[in-house]
């Protein structure tokens, strides 16, 4: 499997978060397009629901959009969000990955993230990629695809 470069990005909590800090660990690193969305939100519930299972497999969820610390901060507190929200706003990281696409959005062609989802190993290794994803279940299945490679 390919390896992921580090990346450093700030995070929720007042914090610098770097891939090589998190050796050890699986990480699900998901993109979404903007908080406070109805999709967005949606997805956002789900791996919060699923939180305490993510952690017993010993991974650590990590949400990534290119919205500001200040919007993640209250999307994280208006949603109780049991993880870390990493802000892009520079988009290095989402083109590191490839999730910056052109989307239709009421008919007009619109530049922005395309739902994506990426489980990285403990070694730093992709382990598996969903791009286009729909909100809804989402977290279920990455959840069976890492509780499947335990």
């Amino acid at each position: 499997m390919a390896r992921i470069a580090n990346f450093t990005l700030p995070a929720t909590g007042d914090q610098t978060i770097s891939l090589a800090s998190l050796k050890g660990k699986s990480v699900v690193l998901y993109f979404y397009p903007k908080d406070s969305t109805p999709g967005c939100t949606t997805e956002a519930q789900q791996f919060r629901d699923l939180h305490s299972k993510f952690v017993k497999a010993d991974a650590v969820i990590l949400g990534v959009s290119r919205d500001s610390i200040k919007s993640h901060e209250n999307f994280k507190a208006k949603m109780g969000l049991p993880f870390d929200l990493l802000s892009d706003a520079d988009e290095a990281l989402c083109i590191q990955f490839g999730v910056i696409k052109m989307k239709n959005m009421y008919g007009k062609q619109v530049r922005g993230i395309e739902r994506s989802t990426f489980l990285i190993d403990a070694k730093g290794s992709l382990q598996q990629e969903w791009r286009g994803v729909k909100a809804d279940g989402h977290a279920a299945a990455v959840l069976e695809v890492l509780k499947a490679q335990k």
